[in-house]
């Protein structure tokens, strides 16, 4: 049984009185972009500068955060939510420094938002954030009941994306519904697989000329997609999937590796609320 986190949320010291984490949604189109493998080493990158960092697992039915992590756990957020465990126990200490709340896989009843559901997710999200200084959510893919609500949670949102034309599609889409249903105007877009040096910014510039003819919020103001950087295709990647490993751990000076680190650097530091 992996052991609990050292800082638990229901044990560890919060922060001043009044801080509050700031919560960033990984989220994106369609599935197999990367989007759990950048969120797993992004937490590490920035676990790395000094943040104290939480990843909670909202993909709550088709997890696979313990498979990128190489974790076992016991006990889940399905255990939390049924109140078969505390957070306490529910909470792991992750390779890179940061806490992992893991969610189960092939759990259907975690397909559609109930009300149940709802509630229990926004009380996990207000226990945990005086404890950390980001929490990261790994969402499902696209844009069901689900994903959109565990979205509505964060303070911004990180689009993984890949140059393909199908990732393209299904981004514009995601920043399209999330923009008029939760009114954002800013969104942070990460490009992942990328085969030459300038292409995430090609993407993002293509994007953003479709989002400024078509996209508005609900209440008419434009939305801007912030590159946040670009991720190299790297035979370092596929190795650390492989192993289940992260990748600043077993390749921490490959290109992708570098790249991540430049990408957690240009998130702004948390300022204490």
């Amino acid at each position: 049984m992996n052991a609990p986190a050292a800082d638990p949320p229901t044990t560890g010291s919060p922060g001043p009185i009044g801080h509050r984490a700031r919560v960033m949604a990984v989220t994106s189109g369609k599935g197999g972009v990367g989007k759990t493998f950048v969120a797993a080493n992004l937490a590490a990158a920035l676990a790395r500068r000094g943040e104290r960092v939480l990843v909670l697992d909202a993909d709550l039915g088709l997890a696979n955060l313990d498979v990128v992590l190489n974790l076992q756990p016991k006990v889940t957020l399905h255990d939390v939510f049924t109140g078969r465990a505390t957070l306490k126990e529910a909470t792991l200490k992750a390779p890179g420094g940061f806490s992992v709340l893991l969610a189960g896989s092939g759990l259907v009843e975690y397909s559609r938002l109930t009300p149940d559901l709802r509630e229990r997710l926004l009380e996990v999200i207000h226990q945990v954030t005086p404890h950390y200084d980001r929490v990261l959510l790994d969402t499902g893919a696209g844009i069901s009941d689900v994903v959109l609500y565990a979205v509505s949670l964060a303070d911004d949102v990180l689009v993984i994306a890949t140059p393909e034309p199908t990732s393209l599609t299904d981004a514009y889409a995601t920043v399209k519904v999330l923009a008029a249903q939760q009114q954002r105007e800013i969104f942070r877009l990460a490009v992942n697989q990328v085969s030459r040096k300038g292409e995430g910014r090609a993407v993002q510039q293509q994007l953003q000329t479709v989002v400024d003819r078509f996209v508005r919020t609900g209440e008419g103001a434009a939305v801007k997609l912030d590159l946040l950087g670009e991720l190299p295709t790297d035979t370092a990647v596929r190795e650390a999937v492989q192993r289940r490993k992260l990748l600043l751990e077993v390749q921490p000076g490959s290109p992708a590796a570098l790249a991540m680190i430049a990408l957690a650097e240009r998130l702004p530091k948390v300022v204490l609320r």
